[in-house]
């Protein structure tokens, strides 16, 4: 007979805390603890018989039988304090049933999972824990919140302007990163040089130069908020790509944002002491040469004096404008000199604006100026003169280096407002260079929406890891990007505040369904997908003895029945979500989680049955040791494995080998069930697997015929070690499991943590 004693000591760390014994002969349950040296327990204790609480008065005739599960749980002690914020000793009871409702399932949970019989008794003794996670998928964590909206990795931390609906608009992000856009989005571009504004023929235009972002794009329409750009003929605009030259007007230029349109009053109009002098103001910043100056002047009112005759008279305004140079710590090292005597004649009461540029030898400058006329104190007279900027042309180049960049100069009218003129948006999509396993990467950038490149990219570029090509799995790359385009997959996404080139790749990867690892020094991106064919077995042989965990995650009250979705809606260009749920789940507990990079309703969806799926059907956990041979699979890779605890199929080695009947001797001897075709798969000398193959039983129970000979010869010699074997009917003749976890341990052993596989999780469709 075979039947298990669990003695838990700590019923909140069922894992971890606890006593496995085996029981190989009818006796009482008291019985048992005498024979342990256990007359009674420390803690109260509670006693469970294959699921059913046990009194202590019926332990002594109380017989353990075959198949039986006995639990022992220590019950936790309240904090005291009775009612009134103190512990709830319903609840305390109701939260121990709960976790000791979790130790003794195991026979139910390994009925549901297809065990039965002694079986079920041998599942019972794996580890069976509540799990109270709304959303679970062993292999390929849920994507968290949209981690590249969080700075945390920048000291300064600023929202981003792409995801945060207040913070939309153009700006000047003084200090923050500059954009890296992936695939295809709405942006609003940041400013790459303070916007400045000049007068022409008395109406102002303003000059806008934005960063689309690092490397190149194609733009798509252009927009102030949701209006075309093309509705308004006072805006013209011209891309410029990496390396480009700006020809719509100059970017040399800096504006001094002290001069605001401050008043330049009249002699006649001072106050006492008053010498009349508007500034100095600094022209360009320490560190910087200008070559050339400019002054706007505005006449709000415009010049004229309304006459007796019901007309306007003209009126004139005079000036004298002077600079001198400075150094970098602002203390003046050379006189003043005059740049121009002004003089403005008119008769309008339109507001007059005019701009004046003066060129000067290479310097850093300080200006001020002076109005040299009487104003007319008339209230029938337009005689006001304004300082309404200052600029400068500096003779540094700003570097622009792999930069796309966007011109916008716009002319002032009824159409524009000063709001309005910081709600440019463009749809731009990316350009990345394509590689090919002949050719290499390709000459010139193309328009594309790709997962694979798009990591490619974030290990490759300047902005990024700076890796080598030798460091990046392309091949792999290469080979995804065709199933992603296949199924229409694609990353749109932005990176526009601060975030490590893992935690990028990271969520690249997982919009793909994939994950991204380093191994051997080369990052290598794995998708999660079918897989038939596992790359390694272990089994009694080769899994190192007592190492074999088997943790069944349990569903609870709070256990996620569907998952909605968030993504970004291609026509709005704002968070939407869609929901999805399993077939006739009742979809009451909905899971929340946020797909970034995701920008279209389809592949939301899929990705959201995809989690539901795992959510469901991978919830059994696996743990075992096993020698260096453990260093042959990789993450995410699809493994064998069997044992006689939980009945994953039967192992052990050949022992002899007969090429001329096909007949195979094996060490174990095989259980072989009835009506049912049987297979047996072979480890091979580097670890791979062979098979699995067809067999029928030979002349003994421990000999198995194949139908057509293996494709390499068993080894059953002594010289090293023999080839090992997995057996069962069907596909029970392993469990199938996909690795998550590789630990080098001690004494040259590595443990593997895998989940058990489902193939219902890739090929489940929505209801």
């Amino acid at each position: 007979m075979k039947a298990n004693i669990i003695i838990a000591h700590n019923p909140f760390a069922l894992c971890r805390d606890r006593d496995h014994f085996a029981v190989c002969r009818p006796q009482s349950v008291r019985g048992w603890l005498d024979a342990q040296g256990r007359k009674d327990f420390d803690r109260p204790t509670i006693c469970l018989h294959n699921g059913q609480p046990l009194l202590r008065a019926d332990w002594p005739t109380t017989q353990i039988a075959d198949g039986d599960l006995i639990t022992f749980v220590a019950l936790p002690q309240g904090g005291g304090g009775g009612g009134g914020g103190g512990s709830d000793p319903v609840r305390t009871v109701l939260t121990v049933a709960v976790l000791v409702a979790a130790s003794w399932a195991g026979p139910v949970a390994a009925g549901a999972l297809g065990f039965t019989g002694a079986a079920a008794g041998a599942v019972a003794t794996g580890v069976i824990a509540a799990s109270g996670s709304l959303l679970l998928n062993a292999l390929l964590p849920p994507p968290g919140p949209n981690a590249p909206s969080i700075a945390r990795h920048n000291a300064i931390k600023a929202a981003s302007p792409t995801y945060s609906l207040q913070a939309q608009g153009n700006a000047a992000r003084l200090l923050n990163l500059i954009p890296v856009l992936y695939g295809r989005h709405l942006i609003y571009p940041d400013f790459a040089t303070r916007p400045w504004g000049e007068y022409k023929n008395n109406e102002q235009y303003l000059n806008q130069l934005h960063v689309i972002g690092q490397g190149e794009y194609d733009l798509g329409s252009l927009r102030i908020q949701d209006t075309p750009i093309s509705s308004f003929d006072e805006i013209t605009w011209e891309k410029i790509n990496p390396g480009g030259r700006i020809t719509l007007f100059d970017p040399n230029i800096v504006v001094a944002p002290e001069v605001a349109g401050q008043e330049v009053t009249a002699p006649n109009d001072r106050k006492t002491g008053d010498d009349g002098i508007l500034g100095p103001f600094v022209a360009n910043p320490a560190e910087t040469q200008a070559d050339q100056l400019a002054v706007d002047l505005v006449f709000p009112r415009g010049l004229y004096y309304a006459n007796n005759g019901g007309g306007l008279s003209k009126l004139a305004a005079s000036w004298r404008i002077e600079a001198r140079k400075i150094n970098d710590s602002g203390a003046a090292i050379g006189r003043w000199k005059r740049l121009a005597t002004g003089r403005h004649e008119a008769s309008t009461n339109t507001p007059i604006r005019l701009t004046y540029n003066y060129t000067v030898a290479a310097g850093r400058y300080q200006v001020r100026i002076r109005r040299t006329d009487k104003k007319n104190l008339s209230a029938r007279a337009g005689h006001d003169v304004r300082w309404e900027g200052l600029r400068a042309r500096v003779l540094t180049q700003p570097d622009f280096s792999g930069l796309t960049l966007l011109a916008v100069r716009m002319r002032a009218t009824d159409n524009l407002s000063a709001r309005s003129s910081k709600l440019l948006n463009v749809v731009a999509q990316r350009k990345l260079p394509i590689w090919e396993p002949k050719k290499g990467w390709g000459k010139t950038p193309v328009a594309t929406r790709s997962i694979a490149w798009a990591c490619a990219d974030i290990c490759r570029a300047s902005y990024g890891g700076k890796m080598a090509d030798t460091r990046i799995d392309l091949a792999a790359l290469h080979a995804l990007d065709k199933v992603w385009a296949k199924r229409g997959d694609h990353f749109d996404a932005v990176f526009d505040t601060a975030t490590t080139v893992w935690d990028a790749l990271e969520s690249v990867a997982r919009c793909g369904r994939a994950f991204r690892f380093a191994q051997g020094g080369i990052v290598r991106v794995l998708r999660d997908e079918a897989k038939s064919v596992p790359v390694a077995l272990y089994g009694p042989r080769n899994i190192v003895k007592n190492s074999l965990e088997v943790e069944f995650l349990m569903p609870s009250d709070e256990t996620a029945d569907a998952v909605v979705v968030e993504y970004i809606n291609p026509r709005t260009w704002k968070p939407d979500e869609v929901t999805v749920k399993l077939p006739g789940s009742p979809s009451e507990r909905p899971a929340r989680l946020k797909l970034f990079g995701s920008a279209d309703q389809a592949h939301a969806q899929r990705e959201g049955l995809y989690m539901a799926a795992s959510n469901f059907y991978r919830r059994t956990l696996v743990t075992f040791r096993t020698e260096m041979e453990g260093l042959i699979a990789s993450y995410g890779d699809l493994i064998a494995i069997a044992h006689d605890m939980p009945e994953w199929g039967q192992g052990g080695e050949a022992v002899g080998w007969d090429a001329s009947t096909r007949t195979l001797q094996v060490s174990e001897e095989l259980a072989w069930a009835d009506n049912k075709g049987h297979f047996i798969a072979l480890r091979k000398k580097d670890g791979s697997l062979a098979g699995p193959y067809a067999v029928t039983q030979g002349p003994d129970r421990k000999s198995v015929v194949f139908a057509a000979a293996p494709d390499f010869i068993p080894y059953a010699g002594t010289d090293y070690e023999r080839t090992h074997f997995q057996f069962g009917p069907g596909s029970k003749w392993a469990a199938r499991a996909k690795i998550r976890a590789i630990t080098p341990r001690r004494a040259g052993q590595v443990e593997i943590v895998a989940v058990l596989e489902d193939d219902r999780v890739h090929s489940i469709t929505a209801s």
